[in-house]
Protein backbone atom coordinates (compact mmCIF):
# COMPACT_ATOMS: atom_id res chain seq x y z
CA UNK A 1 0.00 0.00 0.00
CA UNK A 2 1.10 3.01 -0.76
CA UNK A 3 1.06 6.44 1.07
CA UNK A 4 0.82 9.64 -0.41
CA UNK A 5 3.40 12.57 0.32
CA UNK A 6 2.15 14.91 2.89
CA UNK A 7 2.02 18.32 1.60
CA UNK A 8 5.12 20.23 1.94
CA UNK A 9 3.44 22.74 3.86
CA UNK A 10 3.30 20.61 7.26
CA UNK A 11 6.48 18.88 6.35
CA UNK A 12 8.15 20.64 9.34
CA UNK A 13 5.40 21.59 11.69
CA UNK A 14 5.32 20.68 15.41
CA UNK A 15 4.12 21.66 18.13
CA UNK A 16 5.23 24.69 19.62
CA UNK A 17 6.02 24.89 22.99
CA UNK A 18 6.62 27.35 25.30
CA UNK A 19 9.39 28.76 26.83
CA UNK A 20 9.14 27.83 30.53
CA UNK A 21 10.68 31.74 31.65
CA UNK A 22 7.70 33.30 30.07
CA UNK A 23 5.27 30.74 31.43
CA UNK A 24 6.99 31.36 34.83
CA UNK A 25 6.49 35.21 34.68
CA UNK A 26 2.48 35.18 33.20
CA UNK A 27 1.93 33.03 36.00
CA UNK A 28 3.69 35.35 38.33
CA UNK A 29 2.48 38.06 37.25
CA UNK A 30 -0.93 36.59 37.34
CA UNK A 31 -0.54 35.72 41.07
CA UNK A 32 0.82 38.84 41.89
CA UNK A 33 -2.28 40.80 40.75
CA UNK A 34 -4.29 38.73 43.01
CA UNK A 35 -1.99 38.76 45.93
CA UNK A 36 -0.98 42.78 46.29
CA UNK A 37 -2.61 44.41 48.43
CA UNK A 38 -4.36 47.99 47.95
CA UNK A 39 -1.89 48.93 50.47
CA UNK A 40 1.26 48.13 48.57
CA UNK A 41 2.19 51.22 47.05
CA UNK A 42 1.85 52.89 49.96
CA UNK A 43 3.91 50.98 51.59
CA UNK A 44 6.37 51.33 48.73
CA UNK A 45 6.55 54.99 49.42
CA UNK A 46 6.96 55.38 52.98
CA UNK A 47 9.98 53.02 52.38
CA UNK A 48 11.21 55.01 49.97
CA UNK A 49 10.16 58.48 52.27
CA UNK A 50 12.40 56.15 55.26
CA UNK A 51 15.35 55.94 53.46
CA UNK A 52 15.50 59.37 52.32
CA UNK A 53 14.82 60.44 56.38
CA UNK A 54 17.94 57.87 57.44
CA UNK A 55 20.08 58.62 55.05
CA UNK A 56 22.16 61.87 54.37
CA UNK A 57 24.00 60.63 51.56
CA UNK A 58 20.42 60.18 49.54
CA UNK A 59 19.56 63.17 47.02
CA UNK A 60 16.19 61.82 46.00
CA UNK A 61 13.71 59.58 45.96
CA UNK A 62 14.58 58.86 42.34
CA UNK A 63 17.45 58.36 43.14
CA UNK A 64 16.76 55.94 45.84
CA UNK A 65 14.33 53.98 43.65
CA UNK A 66 16.66 53.10 41.15
CA UNK A 67 20.15 52.93 43.25
CA UNK A 68 19.23 51.61 46.99
CA UNK A 69 19.64 47.54 47.15
CA UNK A 70 17.84 47.94 50.35
CA UNK A 71 15.14 49.10 49.15
CA UNK A 72 14.98 46.86 45.95
CA UNK A 73 15.39 43.88 48.70
CA UNK A 74 12.35 45.27 50.79
CA UNK A 75 10.01 45.93 47.91
CA UNK A 76 10.69 42.48 46.74
CA UNK A 77 9.84 40.87 50.40
CA UNK A 78 6.71 42.50 50.62
CA UNK A 79 5.50 40.91 47.37
CA UNK A 80 6.93 37.89 48.48
CA UNK A 81 5.53 37.71 51.69
CA UNK A 82 2.05 38.82 50.09
CA UNK A 83 2.34 35.75 47.83
CA UNK A 84 3.79 33.08 50.51
CA UNK A 85 0.62 34.09 52.94
CA UNK A 86 -1.74 33.54 49.93
CA UNK A 87 -0.04 30.22 49.76
CA UNK A 88 1.90 30.56 46.86
CA UNK A 89 4.62 29.47 47.70
CA UNK A 90 6.74 28.59 44.74
CA UNK A 91 6.52 32.16 43.10
CA UNK A 92 7.20 34.08 46.38
CA UNK A 93 10.55 31.56 46.50
CA UNK A 94 11.62 32.60 43.17
CA UNK A 95 11.37 36.48 44.07
CA UNK A 96 13.07 36.36 47.00
CA UNK A 97 16.10 34.41 45.27
CA UNK A 98 15.44 36.76 42.19
CA UNK A 99 16.06 39.32 45.32
CA UNK A 100 19.54 37.77 46.67
CA UNK A 101 20.79 37.17 43.56
CA UNK A 102 20.55 41.21 42.32
CA UNK A 103 20.86 42.79 46.38
CA UNK A 104 23.11 40.65 47.87
CA UNK A 105 20.38 40.46 50.93
CA UNK A 106 18.39 37.10 51.39
CA UNK A 107 15.16 37.23 53.18
CA UNK A 108 12.71 34.58 53.49
CA UNK A 109 9.66 35.36 52.40
CA UNK A 110 7.49 34.18 55.55
CA UNK A 111 10.11 36.44 57.79
CA UNK A 112 7.60 39.14 59.10
CA UNK A 113 9.13 43.04 58.43
CA UNK A 114 7.26 45.72 59.32
CA UNK A 115 6.87 49.73 58.51
CA UNK A 116 9.43 52.14 57.66
CA UNK A 117 12.63 49.56 58.05
CA UNK A 118 15.55 51.11 56.54
CA UNK A 119 18.84 48.03 55.28
CA UNK A 120 21.50 50.61 54.59
CA UNK A 121 24.30 49.77 52.26
CA UNK A 122 22.42 46.17 52.30
CA UNK A 123 25.31 43.55 50.84
CA UNK A 124 25.42 40.34 53.27
CA UNK A 125 21.98 40.72 55.30
CA UNK A 126 20.27 37.27 56.34
CA UNK A 127 16.71 37.02 57.89
CA UNK A 128 15.51 33.86 58.49
CA UNK A 129 12.32 32.16 57.81
CA UNK A 130 10.85 32.60 61.52
CA UNK A 131 12.36 36.25 62.03
CA UNK A 132 9.74 39.05 63.28
CA UNK A 133 11.12 42.68 62.51
CA UNK A 134 9.11 45.92 64.01
CA UNK A 135 8.47 49.50 62.65
CA UNK A 136 10.71 52.09 62.32
CA UNK A 137 14.16 49.81 62.50
CA UNK A 138 17.43 50.30 60.75
CA UNK A 139 19.53 47.11 60.04
CA UNK A 140 23.37 47.73 58.56
CA UNK A 141 25.01 45.74 56.49
CA UNK A 142 26.13 41.87 57.42
CA UNK A 143 23.56 41.60 59.55
CA UNK A 144 21.86 38.23 60.61
CA UNK A 145 19.12 37.53 62.25
CA UNK A 146 19.50 33.69 62.46
CA UNK A 147 18.41 30.16 63.62
CA UNK A 148 20.21 28.17 66.02
CA UNK A 149 18.06 25.28 65.04
CA UNK A 150 16.94 23.07 62.69
CA UNK A 151 13.74 21.61 63.67
CA UNK A 152 10.14 23.30 62.63
CA UNK A 153 8.53 26.21 64.61
CA UNK A 154 10.39 29.65 65.95
CA UNK A 155 13.90 29.63 65.63
CA UNK A 156 14.95 33.21 64.21
CA UNK A 157 14.73 36.56 66.41
CA UNK A 158 11.77 38.39 67.20
CA UNK A 159 13.00 42.50 66.69
CA UNK A 160 10.97 45.44 68.23
CA UNK A 161 10.50 48.81 67.07
CA UNK A 162 12.57 51.33 66.79
CA UNK A 163 15.95 48.71 66.80
CA UNK A 164 19.16 50.00 65.21
CA UNK A 165 21.44 46.58 64.80
CA UNK A 166 24.83 47.77 63.96
CA UNK A 167 27.37 46.54 60.50
CA UNK A 168 27.97 42.67 61.13
CA UNK A 169 25.99 41.78 63.80
CA UNK A 170 24.60 38.30 64.67
CA UNK A 171 21.16 37.89 66.30
CA UNK A 172 20.72 34.24 66.89
CA UNK A 173 17.49 32.20 67.69
CA UNK A 174 14.26 32.87 69.34
CA UNK A 175 15.45 35.54 70.99
CA UNK A 176 13.46 38.34 71.81
CA UNK A 177 15.34 42.04 70.99
CA UNK A 178 13.13 44.85 72.75
CA UNK A 179 11.86 48.53 71.69
CA UNK A 180 14.69 50.65 71.47
CA UNK A 181 17.61 48.39 71.89
CA UNK A 182 20.88 49.31 69.68
CA UNK A 183 23.06 46.75 68.90
CA UNK A 184 26.93 47.32 68.19
CA UNK A 185 29.06 46.12 65.33
CA UNK A 186 30.06 42.48 64.47
CA UNK A 187 27.98 41.57 67.97
CA UNK A 188 27.12 38.27 68.74
CA UNK A 189 23.54 38.06 70.33
CA UNK A 190 22.42 34.90 71.78
CA UNK A 191 19.84 36.07 74.54
CA UNK A 192 17.25 37.97 75.15
CA UNK A 193 18.08 42.15 75.32
CA UNK A 194 15.42 44.48 77.30
CA UNK A 195 14.13 46.95 76.09
CA UNK A 196 16.48 50.38 75.76
CA UNK A 197 19.37 48.88 76.59
CA UNK A 198 22.85 49.32 74.04
CA UNK A 199 24.54 45.60 73.35
CA UNK A 200 28.30 44.82 72.35
CA UNK A 201 30.38 42.35 71.92
CA UNK A 202 30.99 38.95 71.16
CA UNK A 203 28.99 36.98 73.27
CA UNK A 204 27.14 40.38 73.80
CA UNK A 205 26.76 42.27 76.75
CA UNK A 206 24.97 44.98 77.95
CA UNK A 207 26.56 48.31 78.27
CA UNK A 208 25.55 49.85 81.61
CA UNK A 209 23.38 52.43 82.42
CA UNK A 210 24.55 55.71 83.34
CA UNK A 211 23.20 56.57 87.11
CA UNK A 212 21.11 59.57 85.87
CA UNK A 213 20.03 58.54 82.51
CA UNK A 214 19.33 62.21 81.24
CA UNK A 215 18.19 61.59 77.84
CA UNK A 216 14.60 62.76 76.63
CA UNK A 217 12.61 59.71 77.45
CA UNK A 218 11.11 60.09 74.29
CA UNK A 219 13.85 60.27 71.72
CA UNK A 220 13.58 55.83 72.26
CA UNK A 221 10.57 56.25 70.49
CA UNK A 222 11.82 58.62 67.68
CA UNK A 223 12.29 56.86 64.56
CA UNK A 224 14.72 59.81 63.95
CA UNK A 225 16.91 58.95 66.80
CA UNK A 226 20.55 56.86 66.85
CA UNK A 227 22.37 56.37 69.66
CA UNK A 228 25.17 59.22 69.60
CA UNK A 229 28.35 56.30 69.11
CA UNK A 230 29.86 55.61 65.47
CA UNK A 231 30.87 52.23 67.05
CA UNK A 232 27.66 51.00 66.85
CA UNK A 233 27.41 51.37 63.26
CA UNK A 234 30.39 50.51 61.53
Amino acid sequence: MEYSKPPERFAHQSIPQEDPVALTVRALSRTLSRALPTKALGLFREDLITARRRDPAATSSLEIALTYPGVHALWTHRVSHALWQRGARTPARFLSSAARAVTGVDIHPEARIGRRVFIDHATGVVIGQTAEVGNDVVIFHGVTLGGVAMTPGKRHPTVGDHVMIGAGAKVLGPITVGTGVKIGANAVVVKDVPCGNVAIGVPARLLPKPEKDTRDRDLIVDPNYFFDEPALYI
